[in-house]
């Protein structure tokens, strides 16, 4: 019977047990590069896991990771044995990234994809002014806090979580609106939208109090507008064990365990 999955590629964080890791799989299993590869076999925590997405964006490349780091929640349990036959038996979940678009103060325009979340930050001591619109209609017309963010489902468990934003179900056609550390409106919790919405944040007084929008990993500074949307024409494919799915993982954290 023909197998899903016939050339593997290898990909590892710098963390030494990620690097002995990769050195054990090389030598066990035969490998080709990534521009060659059906599938990506990552070795590290979450980190690692949403740059190789990041990496292989656009590729439609399935990305099968194994936990040598600390928390994985994206990944699956490292083994030696039995390479091939797991990813034979692995369910695929499929996200889509957000896209930012934000200008700084010069008006310059700033591109960038995140699977996790967008997210503003007060850059000083001051916190920042901020205008919230939803498909073009003004929702908060000023909400003071140290920032704000929007989060996809598999974003929810992550910095949406930790700021007091809900957990969202994978499979939920939402995005997450979490203010982070409101004091004006001061009882906002937060909005849930569909993940169509078109959001919009410009920052108030730009100038005096400065502003950064991070998508993952990519951060602009000194930003006056940002817009976000979900991206739909990029499918990012995550392989999981049985019973350890993403969906799963998500379920699990609604329970606390």
């Amino acid at each position: 019977m023909a197998r899903r999955f016939n050339n593997i590629a290898f990909v590892a964080s710098t963390a030494p047990d990620a690097q002995s890791a990769l050195e054990a799989l090389q030598n066990r299993y035969a490998h080709v590069p990534p521009d060659e590869a059906d599938v990506i076999v990552a070795l590290g925590g979450d980190g690692l896991m949403l740059q190789t997405l990041h990496t292989f964006m656009g590729t439609a490349k399935p990305i099968y990771g194994m936990n040598k780091g600390t928390v994985g929640f994206l990944m699956n349990d490292f083994r030696e044995d039995d390479l091939f036959e797991r990813l034979e038996a692995a369910e695929r979940s499929v996200v889509h990234p957000l896209l930012m678009v934000a200008w700084d103060v010069h008006g310059v325009a700033h591109t960038a994809r995140a699977i996790n979340e967008v997210a503003m930050f007060r850059q000083t001591y001051q916190a920042a002014k901020l205008r919230v619109s939803v498909d073009n209609q003004v929702r908060i017309p000023e909400l003071i806090a140290d920032g704000i963010l929007v989060g996809t489902p598999a974003g929810s468990t992550a910095y949406n979580l930790s700021v007091g934003g809900p957990i969202l179900p994978l499979n939920a056609t939402l995005l997450t609106l979490t203010p982070i550390s409101a004091f004006r409106p001061r009882r906002w919790r937060g909005a849930l939208l569909p993940d169509y919405a078109k959001i919009q944040i410009e920052i108030l007084e730009a100038e005096n109090r400065p502003v950064s929008a991070v998508a993952d990993h990519t951060e602009f500074r000194n930003v006056s507008r940002v817009d976000v949307s979900m991206d739909r024409s990029v499918d990012l494919v995550m392989l999981h064990d049985p019973g350890h799915s993403l969906d799963e993982r998500i379920l699990r954290e609604q329970f606390g365990y």
